[in-house]
C-alpha cells in the first residue's frame, strides 16, 4: 500500500476535527480556545495542499475533502463564536423581543463560506491570488474580534447591530469579485514581493504589539484594506 498519498488527506481530517473542537468550545461559551483551535485547523490547512504538492499525490478526493473540513473549521466554528457571542450581548429595548432568534443569524456565514469555498473549487483564476475573502482570513478576524474585544461588544447595547451588520459584510465579501493578494511566492525577490513583505512584517507588528490571538481582527482588517487599494491602483493603471 502507498502510505504516502494518504498524508495530505490525513493531514485535511486534522484540519476537520480541529473545526470540530473549536466549535465545541464555541458552543460552551469559550471563544479563546475556539479561536485557538481555529488557527491550529488554519496551519495544518496550510500543510496539507503543500505536502500534496510536494509529494505529487493531489486527487480530487482530497480537494473536496478540504473544502469540507474548511467550511467546518472556518464556516460553521466562527459562525458558531458569533452564535454564542449574539447569544449574551445587551440588546436594545426594541431588539429584546428578538433575543432567542437573532444569534441564528451567525449560521448564514457558515452557509456563505461553503459557497466561497465551492466557487474556489471551480475558479481558474485563483490560482495565485484570490477572488474574494478567503474563509481563513474571515475565521480568524471573527474569532480575534470576539477574544479581543469583550468589553465593548458585551459593555454596548447596539454592539449587536454592529456585529449583525459585519456578519452581513462578511457574507458578501466572502462571494464577491474583489480580488485579494495571496502570500504565494513564486520566487523571493523583493521587486515582486514587497506588498508581501511589507504585509508580513506588519503583520509581525501587530502580533508583537497585541498579541498573537488578538491581533487577528486588525491584521485581516489591514490585508483587506491593502488588497482594495492594490485593485484600485491596478485599475488606474
Amino acid at each position: 500500500m502507498n502510505f504516502k498519498k494518504h498524508i495530505p488527506n490525513s493531514i485535511t481530517c486534522c484540519n476537520l476535527i480541529s473545526g470540530c473542537i473549536a466549535t465545541t468550545y464555541a458552543f460552551s461559551g469559550n471563544p479563546k480556545m475556539a479561536l485557538i483551535w481555529i488557527t491550529i485547523g488554519a496551519v495544518f490547512d496550510f500543510f496539507d495542499g503543500m505536502s500534496a504538492r510536494l509529494l505529487h499525490v493531489s486527487s480530487p478526493i482530497g480537494k473536496e475533502l478540504d473544502s469540507l473540513a474548511d467550511d467546518v473549521t472556518f464556516g460553521v466554528a466562527p459562525a458558531t463564536i458569533v452564535f454564542a457571542e449574539l447569544g449574551v450581548l445587551e440588546y436594545p429595548s426594541f431588539m429584546e423581543p428578538m433575543r432567542q432568534f437573532i444569534p441564528y443569524i451567525a449560521f448564514v456565514m457558515a452557509a456563505f463560506s461553503a459557497l466561497r469555498l465551492a466557487k474556489f473549487n471551480l475558479d481558474e483564476r485563483q490560482t495565485t491570488s484570490f477572488i474574494g475573502l478567503p474563509t481563513p482570513a474571515n475565521a480568524l478576524f471573527w474569532g480575534s474580534l470576539v477574544v479581543a474585544n469583550p468589553t465593548w461588544l458585551e459593555g454596548n447595547n447596539w454592539s449587536v447591530l454592529v456585529v449583525i451588520v459585519l456578519v452581513l459584510i462578511s457574507c458578501y465579501l466572502l462571494i464577491s469579485e474583489i480580488p485579494m493578494f495571496a502570500l504565494k511566492f513564486k520566487q523571493w525577490g523583493w521587486k515582486d514581493n514587497k506588498v508581501k513583505y511589507c504585509f508580513m512584517a506588519l503583520s509581525v507588528f501587530c502580533v508583537a504589539v497585541f498579541g498573537i490571538l488578538e491581533a487577528w481582527w486588525i491584521v485581516i482588517s489591514l490585508y483587506f484594506i491593502i488588497s482594495v487599494i492594490l485593485n484600485l491602483n491596478n485599475k488606474e493603471k
